[in-house]
Order: structure tokens, then C-alpha cells, then sequence
């Protein structure tokens, strides 16, 4: 039904993922644009994750790095998600996809217009439906978690971390100083409060609760101080970390909602003009 319909996502991280993951299995041609050296903390579930390692699954779905325009079209006729570094999202101009869905959750536009395909969805705060994309998705955890928003704006960033068991920012590791992030524990690994995880540059990151490490940014990586690097799931449960999470299917969910409603409506006026050359 829509696999000749193609869909670039901006953006290759968890939430992202969930909806790379929700339209690729539902038949849409999905194509993911990324940074060089993307951040996402939850690597385990982000399709992203194959420009460190070529090649990345997903809850059974595969995506591939591939470093040239032309190998594109060959891994999605062969079932899988080519993701390309292109920051500027420049491959919609020999792509020429239907829908582009901006998933960066950068908290702001970087550059996302309503005219850059026939259909433009941006997930979070940073865009307004009816100017600068045709959709927004709201990301911010509760009642309208995963909402559709065809006229206004996501609700603002509040900064704080959704609570899981009682714990909010708690639960997140952040730089201590800006630096090279050296690992000494990995996703999935038991931690209780106080444990070294790894450091940045001289400094040491010690756990801050008891829980699962759910995610660890990659190895190696220069960060700024204060910067995400690790989330601690006080649940405990290490499957989790290995799949996608609820916020992500929320939002997946909303997006495949407004991709919907979207091309029907594209299919109504459609419809309504080929009634006028009758």
C-alpha cells in the first residue's frame, strides 16, 4: 500500500528509531539523515548506532551506513534502512521523498521548512503546524504524549527528565567537565549508586542511582560540559534496554496517525480536482 512512498527521517536516535522502526514495518521507504558523529545516549535502539558499527538491528529491522548517494536506492530494494551523514538533509533533492518527518528533538528548527516535501512532520518543540511543517507531534511525557497538533506548537522544553520510579534528573548522567568520554562499564550492566561508569577527560562519572545502564554514549566522543552521556533505568530490568520504549511507541504512534490523516486528505483533494475535469 505505501511502498512507493518514500519517507526521510531527520534524526537516528531512540525516539527517532521508534518511528523509523513503526513506518518501515507498516511498508513506507524510509531513509535516515544524520550527523557524523551522533550523540544518542540509548545507542542500543537507535538506528544511528550503524555509523559506528555499518550496520544496525533494531527489534528485527535492519539499517545500514552507507556513505554515497547511489547505494541508497539498492539497500531499500533490498528491505533495508540506508542512513547517510548529511546534516543538512541535502539527499531530498535527488531523493525527492513524499513525506519528511524531522526527529531530531533538537528543542528548536534547525532548518526543517513546510515546503520541503509534500508532507512535513516535526516532532517536539521548535516547530509550528500550518508555518514551518504541516504536523506536529507532541514528545513531552503524559496526557498528550504522542498527540497530533495540526495547528500550534508542542509544549515548551521544561529541561527536567520524565520520572520513572520516583526519579528524574537524577537518573541521567551528565558531563562534568567538557572532554573525551572513556567507557569502563557498557549498556545493560548493573550499577548501584557510586559506582564509576567512566570518565570525561580527568573527571569521573559515578553512578548517581541504583538501576540498569539503559544508555551510554559511544566511546570516544567529545562532549561539553553538562552534556547528556548516560541514562540509569531504576527499574532494573535489562530487556529494556534492548527494546523500544513506551514514550518512542507513543510518538511513533502519533506520526503514523498524522501520516495518515495527511495523505488522505492529500487523496480527498485529489479526488475533488479530478471531479472538476468530469
Amino acid at each position: 500500500m505505501f511502498s512507493n512512498i518514500k519517507v526521510i527521517v531527520k534524526g537516528g536516535g531512540d525516539l527517532a528509531s521508534a518511528v523509523i522502526h513503526k513506518l518501515f514495518q507498516v511498508g513506507f521507504l524510509v531513509i535516515v539523515t544524520e550527523l557524523k558523529k551522533p550523540m544518542m545516549v540509548r545507542r542500543t535502539v537507535s538506528f544511528a548506532n550503524c555509523i559506528y558499527e555499518k550496520e544496525w538491528t533494531v527489534e528485527g529491522v535492519t539499517a545500514v551506513f552507507v556513505e554515497k548517494d547511489e547505494a541508497v536506492e539498492k539497500m531499500v530494494k533490498q528491505r533495508k534502512i540506508p542512513v547517510v551523514i548529511d546534516s543538512s538533509c541535502n539527499i531530498k533533492n535527488v531523493i525527492k521523498p513524499h513525506i519528511i518527518i524531522d526527529a531530531t528533538l533538537a528543542k528548536r528548527n534547525l532548518g526543517t521548512k513546510i515546503d520541503d516535501a509534500p508532507i512535513v512532520i516535526g516532532l517536539g518543540p521548535g516547530f509550528t503546524a500550518k508555518v514551518d511543517v504541516d504536523a506536529v507531534i507532541e514528545t513531552m511525557r503524559g496526557h498528550n504524549l504522542g498527540r497530533v497538533i495540526f495547528r500550534g506548537c508542542a509544549v515548551s522544553n521544561t529541561g527536567i527528565p520524565g520520572n520513572i520510579n520516583g526519579y528524574t534528573s537524577e537518573r541521567v548522567l551528565r558531563a562534568p567537565c567538557e572532554g573525551i568520554v572513556k567507557n569502563s562499564r557498557k549498556i545493560g550492566d548493573r550499577v548501584k549508586r557510586g559506582e564509576t561508569i567512566g570518565c570525561v577527560g580527568d573527571e569521573v562519572i559515578k553512578a548517581s542511582i541504583d538501576g540498569v545502564l539503559r544508555g551510554l554514549i559511544h566511546h570516544g566522543l567529545f562532549v561539553k560540559r553538562n552534556e547528556k552521556i548516560g541514562d540509569i533505568d531504576p527499574r532494573g530490568e535489562k530487556d529494556n534496554c534492548f527494546s523500544i520504549s513506551d514514550k518512542g511507541r507513543n510518538i511513533a504512534g502519533g506520526v503514523l496517525e498524522a501520516v495518515l490523516i495527511l495523505l488522505g486528505k492529500e487523496e480527498k483533494y485529489q479526488d475533488e480536482r479530478r471531479k472538476n475535469y468530469i
